[in-house]
């Protein structure tokens, strides 16, 4: 195992661990994405974890739908990415995407990861868990969030720079950063 895919497992876990406590009656609930419902959210993480595969020739495969079971939709795709990423010869696979030639295992690192902290995030607070994410993450999501540049700016996921209130901790920062207001 990968220093990558061991980073992948920890922070999937830790999202499926969000998926799984929220409570029925709070999928509806509005998230910090703009229109974006916590059930949405959802499907929006596994959809990228989807187009992550498929940029280099794989799939999630069968999968139950993010309407009907958040849980097992996320667990479909997150097992789907884990084995890819643990046979050598596939998370080796190289692609040209929008930003240049990258392998599978890079571009889980650089994009599903960020988006496993963030969304993270995003998930707890719209349903009222834990939402301190460790240090190290903070600087490297900060770090890649950085190295995109205003191409990450997209309406639902990351959105213009807000400023955060003053005597803000680092993660404030770098939430505000990506958009959300604490």
């Amino acid at each position: 195992m990968t220093e990558i895919s061991e980073r992948y497992r920890r922070l999937s876990d830790a999202f499926a661990a969000k998926v799984a406590a929220v409570p029925p009656s709070a999928w509806d609930t509005p998230t910090p994405c703009a229109e974006w419902s916590a059930r949405d959210l959802v499907g929006h993480v596994v959809a990228t974890q989807g187009r992550i595969l498929g940029l280099a020739g794989r799939t999630i495969g069968s999968a139950p739908s993010v309407d009907d079971d958040p849980l097992g939709a996320f667990d479909a795709a997150r097992g789907a990415v884990q084995r890819d990423l643990e046979d050598p010869a596939v998370a080796a696979t190289e692609f040209d995407g929008r930003w240049g030639k990258s392998t599978l295992e890079a571009a889980v690192d650089r994009f599903l990861c960020t988006d496993l902290v963030v969304h993270g995030w995003d998930l707890a607070r719209a349903t009222g868990q834990e939402e301190q994410i460790a240090p190290d993450e903070l600087r490297r999501v900060r770090s890649t969030a950085e190295s995109f540049g205003d191409a990450m700016r997209s309406p639902g996921a990351f959105g213009p720079a807000v400023d955060p209130p003053p005597g803000s901790d680092e993660q404030t920062r770098l939430l505000a950063f990506l958009g959300r207001r604490i």
